[in-house]
């Protein structure tokens, strides 16, 4: 290859990968596949070994890892957390043996599973937990404690009060756990996460340390960064100690005396990665000895006494039986693939999520066609692509009509998805349900899942008017209820009528009407009368309120169906006005961004104030933003509102202001 060519290429090598770098540790979204993105790295690498003058100083070969987020505040590893060298066959493994041998020929090596998650680093002091970061770009991550706090495989205190310990562990979601919540988020009308490391990683990140608790992480820990008052010569010992302390390690790890013993281990993990109950991507030799470690160091971008085996993806060539479409809550169509059952990965499969029409066209798939399928992230199938497709046959489309009630279904502007119109549509009416008598929305206590799902099963509630509508005498009548249970729900239920008009808007379900959207839309407009009457135009002109959830709220209001129900509400006395009323207007036409911990108010304590007072909340720093309130620890905001010269104030004189 000329150097003009090959110039060329590594350009959109370097490209393409800092963009799906991008996207994966920063955004958590996966473009491509492990072993594609593998695959164009390596073909750049060895670009850059024959024309080392080419080396672009933004080459992914040139760093540890992905970039660090700025949305917590930043933390520098004293010890960095390096990434480790990939190996793709035992070749490879050999020629790493090797190089390990020329300096230490009795080295001995230890073999474990690398854990597909989102790495991190805990600090203990004294034997108490006191702070956890993420790798970041393995030199600076980012503080995320309290979300760590809530992942109960991480150990608050330690069985011996060492007076300095910082280790590093992979933060995981198991696969069960990862295909309920796509389950849920399919059901909701949400794009699903692909993979169990996106669902962590997404999770651990969550400004709401609730909202990670509710997502059910693990942590498998795998190294010892720094320890004071004890001391360990090698890796296993390390890992044994750290179990005495009481952290979960890596399930298994296993000492090997030479290279073909490491070889022969990573074959039976290959062979039995299907069945564990988490996903990894992968398996680690290291040497085991901390001193031959310190001895062989490492280069710029890693150890050189570690390697990191990557096994194939695991791939089938089936046939497709059928294409059945199910409908969430929210009414989205989502079309399953039916093929031909193959075992993947450990596990027989015979359907994958077809997700949209859009995904299916890209496909170009069709009933009947030969299709290869694969398990993404080796947990939740996934068809690749066509293998071979029988031109007679049209590419398949979704119905136009809704496939459980035949209500015609529409695609909502801008997105993939279709939609069925009819609000009373069998399949939503019991999520629908739930939704409606949800804690964000009508707050109806007593009413949770299950007893939502007796009570349509048993026929006594259709839609959401008819929890207005509940017999005392039928619900005492159930089984583990009583009267007193009875009185309980009802007396919720009649407390609901009182709700402000934005609860009741955003219980309605309407796509995407958010709790945020519905505050704004029940201020401005006052009345669910003067909501149903106002024009585009007048709800566009709310700051905040797009061109999707405009067209979303007139298709849900020009429905006989929706018209009915809140005529039924309204009927039953549920209250159809804002009950926000601002008597001070101190605060009018001020946006106000909050960041840091608050120590005297909770975030939504805050915001209410400012609301009470005529002002609004905003999530990110702009030009727009009136004031920034800044609490403990504030980070990136607080520095985006400095540049932007954006006056900043703490509690103190947010106390002094509402006073």
């Amino acid at each position: 290859m000329k150097k003009e060519e090959a110039k060329q290429r590594i350009d959109e090598l370097c490209d393409q990968l800092n963009f799906y770098s991008y996207r994966y540790y920063v955004e958590n979204e996966n473009d491509i596949s492990d072993y594609e993105y593998d695959m164009l790295q390596r073909e750049l690498a060895a670009l850059e070994t024959q024309f080392p003058a080419l080396i672009r100083k933004d080459s992914p070969t040139q760093r540890v890892g992905g970039q660090a987020e700025n949305i917590f505040t930043p933390v520098r590893h004293t010890v960095p957390m390096e990434s480790l060298q990939d190996a793709f066959s035992f070749a490879e493994i050999d020629d790493f043996d090797r190089r390990v041998r020329e300096r230490h020929p009795e080295a001995t090596y230890v073999v474990e599973p690398k854990i597909d998650g989102l790495s991190v680093s805990l600090e203990y002091e004294n034997g108490v937990f006191v702070r956890g970061s993420t790798r970041g770009d393995g030199v600076t991550g980012e503080d995320i404690t309290q979300n760590l706090r809530t992942v109960r495989s991480i150990p608050l205190t330690l069985r011996q009060k060492l007076p300095f310990l910082e280790v590093r562990g992979e933060v995981y979601m198991k696969k069960t756990v990862f295909a309920e919540l796509v389950r849920k988020q399919e059901n909701e009308g949400e794009t699903p996460f692909k993979n169990p490391r996106n669902a962590a990683a997404g999770s651990l990140r969550q400004k709401n340390p609730r909202m990670t608790a509710e997502r059910r992480l693990d942590i498998f820990v795998f190294n010892i960064q720094q320890v004071e008052g004890v001391a360990v010569t090698g890796h296993k010992q390390s890992l044994d100690l750290l179990r005495s302390l009481g952290f979960v390690t890596v399930p298994f790890y296993t000492p090997c005396n030479n290279i073909e013993e490491a070889k022969k281990e990573l074959s039976r993990i290959g062979e039995e990665r299907g069945s564990l109950g988490f996903d990894i991507d992968g398996a680690v030799i290291k040497v085991n000895d901390f001193a031959m470690r310190a001895s062989l160091g490492s280069t710029a971008k890693f150890p050189r006494w570690a390697v990191a085996y990557k096994y194939p993806p695991e791939e089938k060539v089936t046939v497709l039986e059928n294409i059945e479409v199910s409908v969430g809550r929210t009414g989205v169509l989502t079309p399953t693939a039916v093929f031909r059952p193959v075992l993947l990965a450990g596990s027989t499969v015979g359907r994958a999520t077809l997700h949209n029409q859009d995904r299916i066209d890209e496909l170009g798939v069709s009933v009947g066609d030969s299709i290869r399928v694969r398990k993404a992230g080796d947990v939740i199938p996934e068809v690749v692509r066509v293998e071979k497709h029988d031109p007679a046959f049209p590419v398949y489309r979704l119905p136009d009509t809704c496939p459980s009630c035949g209500a015609a279904v529409f695609r909502d502007e801008g997105a993939a998805a279709l939609r069925c119109t009819n609000p009373d549509c069998p399949a939503q009416v019991l999520r629908n349900i739930i939704h409606f008598c949800s804690r964000d929305a009508m707050d109806i206590e007593g009413l949770g899942e299950a007893v939502l799902e007796t009570f349509v099963e048993k026929g006594m509630i259709k839609d959401a008017a008819d929890v207005y509508c509940l017999d005392r005498k039928e619900i005492a009548a159930l089984d583990g209820m009583g009267e007193k249970s009875a009185d309980n729900i009802l007396s919720a239920v009649e407390a609901s009528k009182q709700n402000d008009l934005s609860k009741l808007l955003f219980a309605l379900g309407v796509p995407h009407i958010g709790q945020k959207a519905a505050k704004l839309l029940s201020a401005r407009f006052g009345s669910m009368d003067k909501l149903l009457e106002a024009s585009a135009e007048e709800l566009l002109s709310v700051d905040g309120v797009g061109e999707i959830m405009v067209s979303s709220l007139q298709n849900y209001f020009s429905l006989p169906q929706s018209r009915r129900l809140l005529e039924r509400l309204r009927a039953s006395g549920v209250n159809m006005t804002s009950l926000a009323k601002v008597t001070d207007t101190r605060f009018a036409g001020m946006t106000f961004v909050l960041t840091g911990a608050l120590s005297q108010f909770t975030r939504e304590e805050a915001g209410a104030v400012i609301e009470s007072f005529g002002g609004k909340t905003a999530s990110s720093v702009s030009k727009k933003t009136s004031i920034v309130l800044a609490g403990e620890a504030a980070g990136s905001k607080l520095q985006k509102a400095k540049e932007l010269g954006v006056r900043v104030i703490g509690e103190d004189e947010f106390k002094q202001m509402i006073e």
